[in-house]
């Protein structure tokens, strides 16, 4: 069997649990394929050995596809969405597109992960209404059972590697947002600065101080300032008037803290392109193009947002 999601529905969003390459390929080239036969716009973002496998099956049917190694493109799952899905989706609004988008993969860390559960969450939100059909490919050989099962919970459709289809029984995209939004604590040797409205040139300058100090030079430092502004920036406007940052080394990456008084009610924030003419409402979207990971926590205590950068 392969894989046929043809649909009259607008959103489909299945996950394609895959034991082999050759399950793989065939399910992920008869996907692009029924694509092709129905005029859609086409799109691949999965791990560069994947991307070789899928033109390799594909041929010459391959011309006029995009393709994308999500292992850059999606470093940080927190811009998949607005840069590489809805980048794609929007550039063709009219009639359905197909995009198959494989953010989580062998070799993601344990930190990584949490954020790359939520991105797939929260892709059920992003495109609620749209004709907009993406497949995610899971390793079953590969990924742990945890991560398996929570790819079931985010998708709603499930395919396996002999193209059997089933509905979910326990799809609840919500509820792995919640359960993956976790306090997380500074460690205990960063750097840390209080700012108030008054401090914000100050704790830019604390921030790109503590970069060089700890090894990060040329453009990253750059980041680094840009980042820490829009954060920073926004716990003034909308974080209590106050916030905390915290600067510390983990292995070969820096990691930036910013703490406040605010609560994120959009699941979304960050990740959702402005539209045409807004004026603001794009901070948190740029803290996510410049940093390799960005984890978030919200609740009624505050929010703390935090971002990495490799060394």
């Amino acid at each position: 069997m392969t894989t046929q999601v043809t649909t009259d529905e607008t959103f489909v969003h299945p996950a394609l649990f895959y034991r082999t390459e050759q399950e793989y390929t065939r399910q992920t080239v008869s996907f692009l394929r029924e694509g092709l036969t129905n005029g859609e716009p086409l799109a691949v973002a999965v791990p560069g050995p994947n991307l070789e496998l899928i033109k390799d099956g594909l041929g010459a049917d391959a011309d006029g596809i995009t393709f994308l190694d999500m292992t850059e493109a999606g470093r940080n799952p927190g811009r998949i969405i607005p840069r590489v899905l809805r980048g794609f989706a929007d550039a063709h609004p009219e009639g359905r597109v197909r995009i198959i988008g494989e953010p989580i993969w062998a070799g993601r860390s344990a930190v990584e992960y949490p954020a790359c559960a939520q991105h797939e969450a929260l892709i059920n939100a992003a495109f609620e209404g749209r004709a907009v059909t993406i497949l995610c490919p899971y390793d079953e050989t590969r990924l742990d059972p945890e991560v398996i099962a929570d790819a079931r919970i985010t998708h709603p459709t499930l395919i396996s590697g002999d193209g059997r289809e089933e509905t979910s029984d326990v799809y609840d995209w919500q509820a792995v947002v919640a359960r993956y939004n976790e306090p997380l604590v500074a460690a205990p040797d960063a750097a840390v600065f209080s700012y108030g409205r008054e401090d914000l040139p100050a704790v830019r300058q604390f921030a790109v101080a503590q970069a060089g100090l700890l090894g990060l030079a040329g453009e990253r430092v750059m980041d680094v300032e840009l980042a820490v502004a829009e954060l920073t920036t926004n716990s003034v406007i909308h974080g209590g008037g106050r916030g905390t940052l915290a600067v510390w080394a983990e292995r070969d990456q820096l990691v930036f803290e910013v703490r406040d008084a605010g609560r994120l009610t959009d699941p979304l924030a960050g990740r959702r392109p402005p539209e045409r003419g807004q004026l603001g409402g794009r901070g948190l979207m740029l803290v996510h193009y410049v940093s390799d990971l960005v984890r978030l926590h919200t609740g009624d205590e505050g929010t703390t947002v935090r971002f990495y950068l490799g060394r």
